[in-house]
């Protein structure tokens, strides 16, 4: 049978995963787009129902329902909606007590969704450990920060947490960690293989109790710009990181 109304119960409760109360209360986030569904099910993400046009795809143990085009435009929050989107159970994000070796990225009121999702999608890329959000991030489950992580977000370890918490426990389990900063030195600490990188906010950097937890590094830059994107600079700062690392 297929959906045709905006107003069927099942589309609103679909809707309401657009916003962030919407997502706490169900424990379910959406996700749009080809690619996207299918790359979650092929990495074992927690996918409940597919909504799309037809032919409507099947999937081992997963509901698909099929739905008008005007259903699926109403669900979706990109400007041209492809031809699917699914519930999906959002996974814990719970803190390890204990951290794997690598690098691990870390968020300090990281609010932009679109820089957030490219981080972790770039994080995934490089081969980072994980990436750890801090509180006053935005959400790693909203639907710009999924399209911009592409499927990223269900390859790679994911934690939220008390920032001042978990930095003294990477701190205590040998982690070396650094933070982006305008007043910090121009030349790097010596790099391990527990070594954990701290972006801070678009607008204001890292918090000063976090740079106070943290060996404070300014990107040397030939130019005037005085400073760079978050993604950009994360990016940047990954590649030189991890290809500083010993094996």
């Amino acid at each position: 049978m297929i959906i045709t109304s905006r107003n069927n119960e099942r589309v609103k409760a679909a809707r309401d995963l657009q916003n962030a109360k919407g997502r706490k209360e169900t424990g379910l986030h959406l996700i749009e787009g080809d690619k996207l569904v299918r790359d979650a099910i092929e990495s074992g993400a927690g996918v409940e129902t597919v909504f799309a046009l037809a032919p409507v795809p099947t999937f081992d143990g997963i509901e698909t329902v099929e739905v008008s085009e005007s259903v699926l435009d109403a669900l979706s929050t990109a400007k041209t909606p492809q031809n699917m989107c699914a519930l999906v159970r959002t996974p814990s994000c719970a803190c390890p007590d204990a951290y794997p070796e690598g690098l691990v990225v870390v968020l300090d009121r990281l609010q932009d969704p679109g820089n957030l999702g490219t981080i972790v999608r770039t994080a995934d890329a490089l081969g980072a450990a994980g990436v750890l959000i801090g509180a006053g991030c935005a959400d790693p489950f909203s639907p710009k920060a999924l399209r911009a992580a592409m499927g990223s977000t269900y390859h790679l370890p994911m934690w939220i947490g008390s920032l001042e918490t978990e930095l003294t426990r990477l701190r205590t389990q040998g982690f070396t960690c650094i933070c982006g900063h305008l007043g910090g030195e121009e030349t790097l600490p010596r790099i391990t293989k527990r070594t954990a990188l701290v972006i801070g906010n678009e607008g204001q950097g890292v918090s000063d109790r976090t740079a106070q937890m943290c060996i404070r590094y300014r990107m040397p830059m030939r130019g005037r710009a005085e400073s760079l994107n978050a993604a950009v600079f994360a990016a940047l700062m990954m590649q030189t990181l991890l290809n500083t690392m010993p094996e």
